[in-house]
Parts: structure tokens; sequence; C-alpha cells
């Protein structure tokens, strides 16, 4: 079979790669979209203030399963911090103006923005947000009470995703990738994706949570959802989380 599929293994080869831009001295993009001045920015709980419970790795590990329904509870602000910080943590940013972070990437590009559907968090209005990882905080992207119903439309109707406490939405920023590793940068991002999300769904454990990663979704809609052109930023995953019902 030579589909599209195929040919994305083989044209992203090393062996066609180009000059790249940061070969050919261009500037390196910003390690963060850019923030209105007019928009709300809304402070989390530090990291370095969370207490979580002593839980062994190889027991978070040996309990992860994928979980689709969810208890009524709600998630804290602390907890919502906490799985933040797991999965897009900024520990350290270099001189070289590179950021060091809880989950790996080629390169350190970290190439993402987290995007967040809340539903069921203490102390958030219900809505899209974005997370803010260098400075660990949360601004508004909309607010519409019909959000929710349409980022499930989007997801081809996957009514748990409305249901979770939280739903995780990553979005690809193409150049700060392909910036260093031209076409071949498009394969980093993926497998970026699945680190990512294999932290939230390690850390969602330890917090009596569970996660539901979604890649079946529309992505033109969900691209159109949060104002993305598909081509310079365009949501990569998705995943669910919620509180585990007794």
């Amino acid at each position: 079979m030579n589909g599209i599929g195929r040919e994305f293994v083989e044209k992203t080869k090393d062996q066609y790669e180009d000059t790249t831009d940061q070969q050919k001295g261009v500037p390196q993009p910003p390690l963060q979209l850019e923030l209105d001045p007019t928009d709300r920015v809304i402070d989390l709980p530090k990291p370095s203030e969370i207490k979580e419970d002593d839980v062994s790795l190889r027991e978070v590990i040996d309990k992860r399963r994928t979980l689709r329904v969810y208890s009524e509870e709600a998630m804290t602000l602390d907890e919502l911090s906490y799985l933040l910080w797991c999965t897009q943590g900024v520990q350290k940013i270099r001189p070289n103006n590179v950021t060091e972070r809880t989950v790996p990437s080629g390169g350190a590009r970290h190439a993402f923005e987290t995007y967040l559907l809340v539903n069921n968090v203490k102390g958030l209005k219900a809505g899209i947000y974005r997370f803010l990882a260098i400075e660990h905080k949360l601004v508004e992207v909309n607010m519409n009470n019909d959000i929710s119903e349409k980022i499930v439309k989007g997801c081809f109707g996957q009514k748990f995703i409305g249901k979770s406490a939280v739903t995780f939405i990553w979005v690809a920023v193409r150049d700060r990738m392909t910036w260093r590793y031209g076409d071949r940068g498009y394969r980093y991002m993926f497998l970026d994706a699945g680190h990512v999300c294999q932290n939230l769904y390690l850390s969602a454990e330890s917090i009596d949570s569970g996660v539901c990663a979604v890649a079946s979704f529309d992505d033109d809609e969900m691209n159109r959802l949060l104002n993305l052109d598909g081509e310079e930023q365009f949501v990569i995953y998705i995943g669910t989380v919620g509180k585990r019902k007794e």
C-alpha cells in the first residue's frame, strides 16, 4: 500500500533534509506564544508549594489504565497545577533561550502549547484556557457557554470529553521544531506528544484520577475552535482527565 503515511515516513528521512532555518542564521522562534495585554491571566499554585501523596512510580505504572467514566467530584486548582507542571513544567531557562522541562523533547524544542477545556475545576469558570508554561499561569481563551459542547462535537461526539474535569488539548507550534530539524521535525512533534501524554497518565494516577488519550478528532474543526491556522499551529493530541468513581 503506497499511501500518504508511507510518503510521510519516506520524505522525512534525513537524506531529504535541506538547510534548516537555524543553519541559515534565522532567529529561533519565541519559547511561548505572545500574550495579549487585555487577556485575563489567572495565577496557579506554585509547583513547589503543592503537596501530593507519596506514591511510588512502580505503583502508578502498574495502576495506569485508560479511564473514560469520571465521578462528579471536581478537580482542585492544586491538582490541575500539578498536572500542568508534570506535562509542560519549565524547570530552567538556559542562557541560549532554551527551556528545560519535566518532559523530553527533541533538541529541547518543546513545540507545544497546552490548551485546556475546563469543565469541573474548583475556582475556575468553565471554558477554554491556555497554559503559560514559563510563568506557570493560565490565560482565558474562550469562555462561551457552549464551548464544551462544540469541543465534544469537534471530537466526533465523544461525550466523555464534556464530562471530564478537564481536557488537555496540545497544540503544536510548527516552527519551534522545524527551525532546527526542517521537515523531519514533524516526526519529533508526534513523538513528543506521546511523551507529554504519558506524563499526564502517570501524574493523574498519583492523584486518584484517570486519563483517556484522544487521537480521533476533526482537525479542521478543532483548529477553528481554538483559532489556529492548521499549518503553523495545529491540534496534535488530546487527553481527558477526571476523578475516579468510588
